[in-house]
């Protein structure tokens, strides 16, 4: 909320009463705040900090751990209880570390939209935090403000209120005795006065909205289902053959201790926790890329949807446009050679002194010393009816001069002007709109004196003519437009702005070279499948107010798209919630907006939704990569952990083993396929179909026959040092290490997915992540940690068979691949271009 007096400032002629407001007391206001508390507009959540050790403590691997610890616990074994517990910190950090990022960077650029507010507090100005405005305060207003609660103006009048933002409508509305009502999230645009707060927080008609936005529950994406879905059917399915195999086991004759610690084994084996770990870590890192391009991410999974957008619905002003006027055209009525410069100065006399208002701040820009040469005597307000305004100056030793710009119908209605003048006016206002150019008329007359009577005063006015200004395009729009269509993403011009003005836009930044433009009432689904089909045509929406954006997703939502909304008004909330994406303003977004949004980008820029798009699309591909290195690794440990019990041999790997290798080593190594850049063909297939799964089904047999190669060379290894006479921990730690080693044939497999020497991109990260994983099979050498993880050092033989296993599995993976790919190069149901990104 800026409110930008200061607590010096010096009241005008409308608002100079003060000593008739009377303000609050300090105590007053202090114990009014206690009881209603601060005027925070959005609600913020005061139990997500609860929520959040509440799902970590949902967590199965976390309840599978604190088991395990129990377990070794009760067993006497107090080093491996330890080693257990201590495998929590890295899901805790996971969760504590990297979620809520973007809401502290939200938070900072809440705080530079809220200053302080010039308040009568004791009789005196105090200059206070709009979040300590109560109910009773008396505030200034001036020209600029952005209103911090809702107020009822007590001093001043001819106050113009920009209130687009709350309502959507376009049209300033005048404020004063008549309507003193002003509210807040809206912008005076001129004008002084004294208003009383009347409401404050969540209770002004800003609040109720955000109230509203804030409340609204968000589901979870479909990626997300299925990773939790997987995770909890795996967690049933973990227990119940764990405790058939501590069954099998105790049958068997086996110990209590080796039955109890073979069930656990087989449980941490068979939940993937490293796919929402490397799930999330993935959309972190997306977030931080993002933050660099001017993207902020307040929710995460929001990267992994922008993957699927199928539809950009944007705004025109400041998004696709730079959000400021220029003076660009001009037309007079005299040919004469200083018409040109006798229509601009008087133009800008038309204008407020020192305009806030930017269409106003372009025209002074183009006679900037013309306000400095007169006198303003009076002024008439902008006629909300008929669209203009006026200003009365004296200029020095001469006569009253009156300016008047606006609307064309307007200023025509009080101008003596002939037919045909009139027609040569009418001609160039259409050709100049007709170029999606704003156009005002410029009128002027001198007056002998100030009668009051407004009629009176602008009857007989001289047309000088016209000036036309434009919200420039911004110069990238264009080719990032061009990105989308090619992308297969249909981007949709959504404005407030007239059709005519919407369509020369949307004509120039490529969206369309004949613009389909469709209004508000199309949206009427009522009209049956003539109105369905005319808004899937459609590529601009014009007149359509915030409220109106809600109907235009849910009708998108309905027919499958996967939307992203742009908006920055309070009204937007709704829309950008229910969208699939919502993509909020952060320069001249409301408070509400960037709450609802999805992303906020902090530069208003079109260009950063295209660039958020292709890393979601990065995203998701480098995602897929890792989960299907993920399963082809899980196999052998699953496997594992099975054969042994059931061919009654010692553990091939431990509860110690799989923490390390599920917690540690395949994060870490999935992170690898995180570092490739997007392929060039990213923004060149159809998106992602949101229904579809991440892994398809030929993807998932190729991972889970990788997986098996693996699995069959280090269980054939594993089994064989056992039957030559290996002592059990030494042929436990050449499997391990085997395993460890192994990975990076993994890794590369699955990343190149079957061209062999031919990756997708340069990864500087890859060869320090896999030269990492390695480094741990160095960690028996380390004794402190040998002794807990049960290792220890390999002499030259057991190396040389560690490498030969590691060797063998990472073939048969590269093998398993090249012949999948070699399959895949002919046409089948499951082929797709996103399995080729």
């Amino acid at each position: 909320m800026i409110q930008t007096p200061t607590a010096g400032a010096s009241s005008t002629s409308g608002a100079g009463n003060e000593a008739s407001a009377r303000g609050l007391t300090s105590a007053e206001a202090a114990r009014r705040l206690r009881a209603i508390g601060r005027n925070e507009i959005v609600p913020r959540s005061r139990s997500e900090g609860l929520r959040r050790w509440l799902r970590m403590a949902a967590d199965p691997m976390v309840i599978l751990l604190i088991a395990a610890a129990l377990i070794y616990a009760a067993l006497g074994e107090v080093r491996d209880a330890v080693v257990m517990t201590v495998a929590l910190v890295p899901i805790v950090l996971v969760d504590l570390l990297l979620e809520g990022r973007a809401e502290r960077t939200l938070d900072k650029l809440r705080q530079l939209t809220e200053p302080r507010v010039a308040t009568l507090r004791d009789g005196t100005w105090t200059s206070v935090s709009v979040e300590e405005l109560v109910a009773g305060d008396v505030i200034r207003l001036q020209e600029g403000d952005v209103l911090a609660a809702d107020c009822r103006l007590v001093d001043g009048s001819d106050l113009i209120a920009d209130e687009s933002a709350l309502t959507g409508e376009s049209l300033p509305i005048s404020k004063g005795p008549a309507e003193p009502n002003l509210f807040a999230g809206t912008t005076l645009l001129s004008g002084r006065g004294l208003a009383e707060v009347v409401a404050t927080g969540p209770r002004t008609e800003f609040g109720k909205i955000g109230a509203l936005v804030a409340a609204v529950k968000l589901g979870p994406t479909p990626l997300q289902r299925s990773i939790s879905k997987l995770v909890r059917r795996l967690f049933v399915g973990a227990v119940l053959i764990c405790a058939a195999v501590v069954i099998v086991g105790l049958a068997r004759g086996l110990g209590a201790q080796e039955s109890f610690i073979g069930g656990v084994s087989l449980a941490i084996a068979a939940i993937p926790e490293e796919f929402p770990v490397v799930y999330s870590l993935y959309l972190t890192l997306g977030v931080w890329r993002l933050a660099s391009d001017n993207a902020l991410v307040r929710r995460m999974v929001g990267v992994e949807t922008l993957g699927s957008t199928t539809v950009i619905c944007t705004d025109k002003t400041g998004t696709l446009t730079w959000g400021r006027m220029d003076l660009t055209d001009t037309w007079t009525a005299d040919p004469g050679p200083d018409a040109e410069e006798g229509l601009l100065t008087a133009a800008a006399l038309a204008s407020e002194p020192d305009p806030f208002d930017p269409l106003e701040q372009a025209i002074v820009a183009k006679a900037p010393t013309a306000q400095q040469q007169a006198e303003l005597v009076h002024e008439y307000p902008f006629d909300p009816d008929d669209k203009y305004m006026s200003h009365i100056w004296r200029w020095p030793d001469g006569p009253l001069w009156l300016y008047a710009k606006g609307a064309l119908e307007g200023v025509l209605a009080r101008c003596d002007i002939s037919p045909t003048e009139r027609a040569a006016a009418l001609e160039a206002n259409e050709a100049l709109a007709g170029r999606g150019i704003r156009v005002l008329a410029v009128a002027q007359k001198t007056v002998r004196q100030i009668s009051g009577d407004r009629s009176v005063d602008e009857a007989g006015l001289q047309l000088l003519g016209l000036v036309g200004l434009t919200d420039p395009a911004r110069p990238e729009v264009a080719a990032s437009i061009a990105q989308c269509q090619a992308a297969g993403i249909r981007v949709v011009m959504v404005t407030g702005d007239h059709p005519v003005t919407a369509r020369a836009v949307a004509q120039k930044v490529g969206i369309a070279a004949n613009p389909i433009v469709l209004s508000a009432d199309a949206l009427d689904t009522t009209k049956g499948n003539s109105s369905s089909a005319a808004i899937a045509q459609a590529d601009v929406f014009a007149r359509i107010r915030p409220a109106e954006k809600l109907r235009l997703v849910q009708y998108l939502k309905a027919q499958g798209e996967t939307v992203a909304m742009t908006g920055d008004g309070i009204n937007d909330g709704p829309a950008l919630r229910a969208a699939d994406i919502g993509v909020a303003m952060g320069q001249r977004g409301t408070e509400v907006a960037r709450e609802a949004a999805t992303i906020v980008l902090l530069d208003d820029n079109f260009k950063t939704i295209v660039a958020a798009v292709r890393e979601g699309r990065r995203i998701l591909v480098n995602v897929r990569r890792a989960f299907g290195y993920l399963v082809a690794f899980h196999v052998p440990i699953l496997l594992s952990a099975i054969a042994a019990p059931v061919a009654g041999l010692p553990l091939l790997l431990e509860p110690v083993h799989l923490v390390w290798l599920e917690l540690v080593v395949h994060p870490l190594s999935s992170l690898a396929f995180e570092g490739d850049e997007a392929s060039p063909e990213a923004m060149r297939v159809p998106p992602r179909r949101r229904d579809a799964p991440l892994i398809s089904n030929r993807q998932l047999l190729v991972s889970v026959l990788s997986g098996l190669g693996y699995f069959v060379a280090i269980w054939f290894g594993y089994t064989l040092l056992l039957g030559t006479g290996w002592p059990d921990p030494l042929a436990r730690n050449v499997a391990f290490t085997a395993l460890i080693l192994g990975q990076t044939g993994l890794v590369l497999s699955e990343r190149a997915e079957g061209r062999i020497g031919r990756p997708p991109t340069h990864n500087r990260r890859l060869p320090v992540l896999l030269a990492l994983t390695t480094l741990s099979a160095l960690l028996p050498y380390v004794p402190g940690i040998a002794v807990l993880m049960h290792l220890q050092p390999l002499g030259a033989q057991a190396w040389l068979y560690a490498a030969a296993l590691a060797a063998v599995s990472s073939t048969s993976a590269l093998l398993v691949h090249r012949v999948a790919a070699t399959h895949n190069s002919t046409p089948s149901k499951e082929k797709s271009p996103w399995n080729q990104v």
